[in-house]
């Protein structure tokens, strides 16, 4: 074989091997940069807003987005709170984490320049206490330099209800001595993912 066909060969095996890193980014949620919260009304008119603090998740290559929240993470900004909320509401010994899924236009979205936004209509499920409902979600996505970010538009309401979590509401409701926990709670996020390889 002549040195020119080794040349060309080794040329080939090296794009080959490339090629994959390039198109195959890896997609991880930045949870630093992210937050996801939650609004109680409680007593007829006293709003709150907690957080979870503890995020992870990545988008595949097929554009499958797969984020979980550590429960346990909740924060009320009042530790008893916190601990009432673990072990009365989500029962997180039992059921540590909840799960969004989703299914995204990967290509088109990356395809956008760095610093340009678009709103998309964002279909997903959430599962919880070993339940799982879809929803729809107004999202602004922003394309990063080496990253995206996802932003809720219009609070998505989400109720107790649909997750089997009514008699925590009510356990929280009695051990606070308050009238009232509303059931319908209206949850936002802002989702950042990095992008790497």
């Amino acid at each position: 074989m002549n040195i020119s066909r080794i040349i060309g060969r080794l040329g080939l095996a090296t794009l080959v091997l490339a090629f994959p890193v390039v198109a195959n980014a890896h997609w991880s949620l930045n949870n630093d940069a992210s937050t996801l919260s939650f609004v109680t009304i409680k007593a007829d008119h006293i709003a709150e807003i907690h957080t979870f603090d503890v995020l992870s998740g990545e988008i595949a290559d097929n554009g499958n987005v797969d984020i979980t929240i550590e429960l346990a993470s909740v924060n009320t900004l009042i530790p008893i709170r916190n601990e009432r909320m673990q072990a009365m509401l989500f029962e997180t010994n039992l059921f540590p984490e909840g799960n969004i899924e989703a299914q995204i236009d990967l290509d088109a979205l990356t395809a956008m320049e760095a610093g340009n936004s678009k709103t998309i209509s964002l279909d997903f499920s959430l599962s919880m206490h070993d339940a799982t409902r879809s929803y729809t979600a107004e999202v602004l996505v922003t394309r990063l330099a080496d990253g995206l970010v996802a932003t809720t538009q219009k609070p998505i309401v989400v109720t107790a209800d649909e997750f089997g979590l009514q008699d925590g509401v009510e356990a929280l409701r009695e051990v606070a001595g308050l009238p009232s926990i509303s059931r319908a709670v209206p949850v936002s996020f802002t989702i950042v993912f990095d992008q790497g390889h």
